[in-house]
């Protein structure tokens, strides 16, 4: 039986309210001991002093494009640059080729994944047959097969009848509906944030009540039906306070928040750089501080990356040609360290709440938790390592990114999944054994 000790961490769980320096060992894959001094022995043991140890974090929004667009990632790469970023789990969406909406996709996703990722991957499902938004996918079957959620992510679901009917449907499933909350009459084609800098830059703007009034519509529709909804990438003002009012009503609405959204501002797009262009856009000032609010006050529920991988031929296009999406698996802790634990916002444990305990909650796993025979995920980190983020070193295959040379403070140390270390910084960790 393989065993890893971890010695002198601080060891961070919101689960089981812990916050303490101590040892953690673990045996065959799961947490076999947890307290101040193991004086027991193991086959490899890492000296975290230093570090932080965290339930290995979550991350439920990733698009890995495989099947179909393997030149811009893989299950494999996407996987290494997830364990890179500190990501133990991941959750691929559906928006492959073909798409993933019925049980075959799944299984092929569940398969590859258990030969040639590093992490763990779960898989969700089309709403929609080919996430037309015409017909319902075979999300019960895709349930059998492995799915943890559904969504049409990146095409909303137009038709509010069907998803009524995919919001009932997932009900006895006991799955979250994650939906890419945008009214496509009112976002018009546009490519960017609507506003003074489209204005000042001649490019069309997406107007905020696009998403506004489609996170509407879906948690009317699942306060109706008694069902799980998940508002993807929220990032306006107007949808951060529905899901508060929501919350008060006692519906049952979740969201996430993208470290782009809490970190930029569509003054970024000033230079046409196509890696700052994404969906929904990055917004106004006011809702940059509204993100963050919701992150503090407890509204958002999660960080999650959307990270979304392209060929740089393809961001190389004129920016409203150019398409949406940046990659964002490797930034994501040391965005959320700088932007929102060094500046004070939020405490370490409530950090680790949002990329670990509440996605593992969403998506129904027994997962982002540290006690005696839990799964031995972990993800250790630096809170005070300063670096500075250098795109031509990712795992990932693509490299659409705003964040090149950006310097953070904050840096991942180890990721262990199963008790295996998938990545380790030597420079932050040394292994003996």
């Amino acid at each position: 039986m393989s065993s890893l000790l971890i010695k002198n961490g601080r060891i961070i769980d919101p689960a089981s309210n812990l916050d303490e320096i101590a040892d953690l060992l673990i045996e065959g894959g799961r947490v076999a001991d947890l307290q101040k001094d193991i004086g027991r022995s193991a086959e490899q043991v890492l000296d975290a002093s230093g570090l932080a140890v965290a339930p290995g974090f979550i991350d439920i929004h990733v698009h890995l494009r495989e099947p179909g667009r393997e030149d811009e990632e893989t299950i494999e790469s996407g996987s290494q640059a997830a364990a890179a970023g500190g990501f133990t789990s991941i959750c691929c969406m559906p928006n492959t080729n073909p798409v993933n909406d019925n049980p075959a996709v799944t299984s092929y996703i569940l398969k590859e994944a258990e030969r040639r990722a590093v992490t763990r991957i779960f898989p969700i499902g089309a709403i929609s047959l080919g996430s037309a938004g015409e017909k319902l996918a075979e999300i019960g079957e895709m349930v059998n097969a492995g799915i943890v959620g559904i969504s049409d992510d990146g095409k909303p679901v137009m038709n509010g009848q069907l998803m009524r009917r995919a919001l009932e449907y997932s009900v006895p499933f006991k799955i979250p509906v994650i939906e890419h909350c945008e009214d496509l009459f009112l976002s018009a084609h546009g490519v960017m944030n609507e506003g003074y800098y489209s204005t000042a830059l001649g490019l069309k703007g997406i107007s905020r009540t696009a998403e506004d009034t489609m996170a509407s519509r879906d948690i009317i529709l699942a306060k109706l039906t008694g069902a799980h909804i998940h508002i993807a990438h929220l990032s306006t003002v107007g949808t951060l306070e529905l899901v508060r009012t929501a919350r008060r009503q006692g519906i049952q609405a979740t969201c996430e928040v993208t470290p782009h959204h809490f970190s930029l501002t569509d003054a970024a797009c000033s230079g046409y750089d196509t890696n700052t262009k994404m969906s929904p856009p990055l917004r106004a000032q006011e809702d940059v501080a509204a993100m963050i609010e919701g992150l503090v006050d407890g509204t958002i529920d999660c960080i999650a990356t959307d990270h979304a991988p392209h060929n740089s031929n393809e961001k190389m296009l004129e920016f409203d040609q150019a398409p949406f999406g940046i990659t964002g698996l490797e930034t994501a802790l040391g965005l959320a360290l700088t932007h929102l634990y060094h500046p004070g916002k939020i405490t370490l444990s409530r950090l680790v709440e949002l990329l670990s305990t509440n996605p593992a909650r969403i998506i129904n796993k027994p997962l982002g938790q540290l006690k005696v025979g839990s799964e031995a995920d972990l993800t250790l980190f630096s809170t005070d390592s300063e670096w500075i983020y250098d795109v031509g070193q990712t795992k990932s295959k693509s490299r659409n990114t705003p964040f090149h040379g950006a310097r953070l403070k904050g840096q991942v140390a180890a990721t262990i999944v199963a008790g295996a270390i998938v990545f380790q910084n030597q420079s932050l960790v040394k292994v003996i054994g």
